[in-house]
């Protein structure tokens, strides 16, 4: 099941579906008589493509996602917590690379946000989470090599490297923690659903969002009135995590 929801999930992303539309606008305008058709699916992915592309209904329903549990700036709601749980976001191992590179952006992003809130809480220890989805490199374990680098002593490092998805990480994490008080730490459009999995597990972990991607009172600029595909990408984010709950639900997860 795992496998087939990597394979069919992309054809529902925004990009991808531009692509298929594109292709049958093409197919009915050069290949059959139905030239109407053809120009109505062709335009229709055009003006939905620009649509997006300006981000004016996604930012604002991204923010909405990311906004649902407040940051975590202060001590005040984690004072009896003792792991700092992170949740991988992926990993490519490179020797000729530095070990900040190996790491994709959301994993380092996640790192230095659990790093920061193990430096609040003394006595806390790390919990790295994230497997090999496919290869051999495990996020956990590239995560823990920057967090070494970065300082953190070994004994407060704990990894969970067996994950294959967050389902996996919120069973597998239940048994490192017990009844414990913890923090979870993970980009902000995903702890919607992170936080649904791991309370499946009955675990009620103390949110930590970071990766915002939209951000308060945003100045215009010149940019701002060109198309752009950060804003395509926004919507890839608000499609996958909606697949990823609804797949959650039908597969009673959450």
């Amino acid at each position: 099941m795992f496998l087939l929801k990597k394979i069919v999930s992309p054809f529902f992303f925004p990009l991808s579906l531009f692509l298929i539309l594109l292709l049958l606008g093409l197919i009915f305008l050069w290949f059959t008589r139905k030239q109407k058709t053809g120009k109505i699916i062709l335009s229709f992915c055009v003006l939905s493509f620009i649509f997006l592309s300006y981000g004016l209904i996604t930012k604002n329903l991204l923010y909405s996602l990311e906004r649902k549990y407040p940051s975590i700036l202060n001590t005040d709601r984690i004072t009896g917590a003792r792991f700092i749980v992170v949740l991988g976001g992926g990993a490519s191992f490179d020797p000729d690379i530095p070990t900040s590179s190996q790491l994709a952006g959301e994993s380092l992003q996640r790192l230095v946000e659990g790093i920061r809130l193990y430096n609040l809480l003394p006595g806390s220890r790390l919990i790295l989470s994230g497997g090999a989805a496919f290869g051999n490199t495990t996020s956990a374990e590239v995560m823990k090599k920057m967090a070494l680098e970065l300082g953190v002593p070994e004994k407060d490092i704990l990894i969970e490297p067996g994950s294959r998805d967050t389902k996996d990480e919120a069973r597998l994490i239940k048994d490192m923690v017990g009844d414990e008080a913890f923090v979870l730490v993970t980009s902000a459009y995903h702890m919607k659903r992170s936080i649904a999995l791991f309370n499946k597990h009955g675990m009620d972990p103390v949110p930590a969002p970071t990766v915002h991607y939209i951000k308060k009172r945003q100045s215009l600029s010149p940019g701002s009135f060109f198309p752009s595909y950060s804003n395509i990408k926004y919507a890839d984010i608000i499609v996958r995590e909606k697949l990823g709950i609804t797949w959650a639900k039908l597969r009673g997860q959450i």
